[in-house]
């Protein structure tokens, strides 16, 4: 083990850049839930890659942006925090779109990380012609004035196009250590945590606009029964938080139909990943201006980092 490898690799970019995907796609597996919606991801969760002399620590953060909320506010220091003490910042930027200010700001942002080695990952590359590729990475090497990268590599998580290439280029970078997770471990998630986000992934489809971002998860209820059968099987209540009641009918749906339809979504990726069944009750509950509110995102998990 004297060649072994390790260390912590933070995934960042401006929201909906494809952050989620390409940590599921270098894990091999879904640990991160992913949606069209802007800031889809509102922890650090951690996926864990395993190479035959490496181990990465992958930690997937929300998207940085201005923020109009307390809750922004808060997911932005998510995001520095999680560039402190980290042995490699990918930052996600998508072929497909032009870059602006906001890319610039993140790249200054990583600049004041110097501690760590800087990917450019260019994300969704299958969805542009090379030429144009071509075009755009000579963009992304001049993103900000002094700016170096030490890697560059488009990448298609969607069609697995280069994404071994970049977990090699990770391994290769990450400075001799220990391995910190057993093998097979792919994520640090709490089983709470994680029943959490499939049931805000499964709320999230074919929502309007406005609603993603008034909606977070909690849970009530969380027990295994005593039964033992082929599976171990859990008892889940859960509340789904809105802020306003328009946001609650729109949930409920017609005599409660769409809410069954999240609870069967939920439940059927729940079951897959944790192995094991469940009884998953659900509640919606409009605690108003959540995002805004200091006592309510504390109590709702989003307190103010340290």
């Amino acid at each position: 083990m004297s060649d072994f490898r390790s260390g912590f690799v933070a995934i960042v970019g401006r929201p909906n850049v494809g952050k989620s995907t390409l940590i599921n796609a270098l894990v091999g597996s879904k640990i991160a839930i992913t949606s069209h919606h802007p800031n889809t991801t509102r922890t650090a969760i951690r996926g864990i890659v395993h190479g035959e002399d490496f181990q990465a620590v992958l930690v997937d953060t929300p998207g940085v942006h201005k923020p109009k909320t307390l809750l922004g506010q808060r997911l932005n220091q998510v995001v520095d925090q999680s560039m402190d003490s980290v042995d490699i910042v990918i930052m996600c930027i998508p072929a497909d779109e032009t870059s602006g200010a906001g890319d610039t700001f993140i790249a200054q942002e990583i600049a004041k990380h110097p501690g760590a080695k800087k990917f450019a990952v260019i994300t969704k590359a299958d969805l542009i012609a090379k030429e144009k590729l071509a075009i755009r990475l000579l963009g992304i090497m001049k993103i900000a004035e002094g700016f170096v990268w030490d890697e560059i590599i488009p990448v298609s998580a969607a069609i697995h196009d280069q994404v071994d290439l970049l977990n090699e280029l990770i391994g290769k970078n990450l400075p001799a250590g220990p391995q910190y997770y057993p093998a097979g471990t792919t994520s640090d998630q709490a089983i709470d945590q994680i029943i959490c986000e499939y049931i805000r992934e499964a709320a999230l489809q074919d929502v309007r606009e406005e609603l993603p971002h008034s909606i977070v998860v909690t849970i009530d209820e969380f027990g295994e029964r005593e039964e033992k059968g082929s599976r171990p099987f859990y008892d889940v209540h859960a509340t789904i938080h809105v802020e306003r009641d328009t946001q609650r009918a729109i949930l409920l749906g017609h005599q409660g139909a769409r809410l069954k339809e999240i609870g069967i979504r939920a439940r059927a990726e729940i079951e897959r990943v944790l192995g094991a069944k469940i009884f998953l009750g659900l509640h919606i509950k409009v605690s108003k201006e959540w995002q805004k509110d200091p006592k309510l995102l504390a109590k709702l998990g989003f307190g103010e980092k340290s």
